[in-house]
């Protein structure tokens, strides 16, 4: 006994399927179908899908619930439901929680929480060094073996090259995965915005793109040093994806992401102090943005990511360069990416596979794909559903977005995690 997923068009990146076809899946949470079931087969619910997209959940590089440690923003139960209800089942937490991810125990507490209230799955990242301080290295053989998917030192910064050689070293004995977010401390100050004629214009302390290039630059050197498999988290420059583009042609191991507002957003839309643009890193130029899109376009980003924050509505009331910086990116992840078919940069299966399969390839993680054994974790949406984001639609306790008032199209309608329903949505 199971589901039959009906008349949806079916696109699963990873097994280039693109067509019209039903999906089937047993009572255990299994694909055990495409196109046709398999001998025996019975279904006890049928979802009609007919004129909506059918795609594996999607993968989430980077966000952060807020537990533990800021409950009062919100928590793993308010932000897995935010998730599903964006179609996402996949999601990776950074490990600058309070306490931090550093020990094994933390790391199951994590999933643990996840497992509990059934929704999206969420893989924590291990730290780099105990603490995040920078000084000692975290015991990344156990935190792997507790099923941290990575690691990475989050948003702050080690400064002391030896130790970052070192904790690459590591890594690359185990084959573990890295996730670099590079900024140097002394160029970013106390900046909160791009260093450029907006900044200039508004008196805000700027962000050079140096800040970002510089570290790239010496990390990139110990990566080809190391042989580490490295991730390069939310670049937002022109001149890093030129390095990381370079660095790949060597045959360097190195990925990359981009934030979803990274592509849409430049400096200019700060406007007069408009705190909801106030993001590490800061939005840049039009120019960086173009090249950005052009990465996207042409395969050096491997990823598309929300980098989720969620904030109380007092987080974002202060003057901009007080105001906590960070964007609540769940629910636009997926009409965000799908702009950028409208504007034909990608193709739909093209912009699928950047939220599904190559996420999940980053992270070593068996989802992402609708293979015959696959968890059945699904996504539909409906390619023509036109909708303006306001708050009442957000699911996330966290309502700090610049996209209130933007139209979308495409909208999620089910998603299914381990093959049970989690979220339909309610027509009104």
């Amino acid at each position: 006994m199971g589901m039959v997923i009906t008349g949806g068009h079916l696109i699963d990146p990873a097994h280039k399927v693109n067509a019209v076809t039903d999906l089937y899946l047993d009572k255990k949470g299994f694909v055990v179908g495409v196109g046709a079931p398999p001998e025996g087969f019975k279904a006890t619910r049928t979802l009609d899908a007919s004129g909506k997209i059918v795609c594996p959940g999607l993968v989430d590089l980077r966000c952060r619930p807020r537990e533990p440690g800021l409950e009062y923003k919100a928590t793993i139960e308010s932000e897995a439901r935010a998730a599903v209800s964006a179609g996402i089942t996949t999601l990776c937490c950074p490990p600058d929680t309070d306490p931090v991810i550093d020990t094994p125990a933390m790391a199951q507490l994590i999933q643990q929480r996840a497992w509990r209230f059934g929704m999206a799955f969420i893989h924590p990242l291990g730290a780099l060094t105990r603490g995040l301080k920078g000084k000692h290295l975290a015991d990344m053989e156990a935190l792997d073996e507790a099923g941290c998917v990575g690691f990475t030192n989050a948003l702050e910064p080690i400064t002391d090259t030896l130790v970052m050689r070192r904790a690459l070293e590591y890594a690359a004995s185990f084959d573990l995965t890295v996730f670099l977010h590079p900024s140097d401390p002394w160029l970013t100050g106390d900046g909160c915005a791009h260093e450029g004629e907006v900044s200039t214009r508004l008196g805000l302390p700027g962000i050079p793109e140096a800040a970002e290039t510089v570290v790239l630059a010496r990390d990139l050197a110990l990566i080809e040093q190391t042989g580490v498999r490295a991730h390069f988290c939310q670049l937002s420059s022109a001149r890093a994806m030129t390095m990381v583009m370079e660095a790949q042609a060597r045959g360097l191991r190195v990925s990359t992401d981009v934030t979803a507002h990274h592509l849409h957003l430049t400096e200019h839309d700060i406007g007069f102090f408009n705190t909801q643009c106030h993001v590490v890193p800061p939005l840049r130029s039009h120019r960086d943005l173009e090249a950005l899109r052009q990465a996207v376009k042409e395969g050096v980003v491997a990823a598309i990511c929300s980098d989720h924050q969620p904030h109380e509505s007092d987080a974002k009331l202060a003057p901009f360069s007080a105001s906590e910086p960070g964007i609540s990116g769940l629910e636009t992840l997926l009409p965000l990416t799908l702009k950028l078919v409208d504007n034909r940069l990608l193709s739909l299966p093209e912009a699928i596979s950047l939220l599904t399969a190559q996420p999940a390839a980053i992270i070593g993680v068996d989802s992402g794909h609708l293979g015959i054994g696959a968890t059945a974790d699904v996504c539909l949406f409906d390619p023509d559903a036109h909708w303006t984001l306001t708050e009442d639609k957000l699911a996330s306790r966290g309502h700090n977005t610049p996209f209130l008032g933007w139209e979308f199209h495409g909208r999620v309608t089910h998603t299914l995690v381990g093959g049970k329903l989690v979220f339909e949505l309610v027509q009104t």
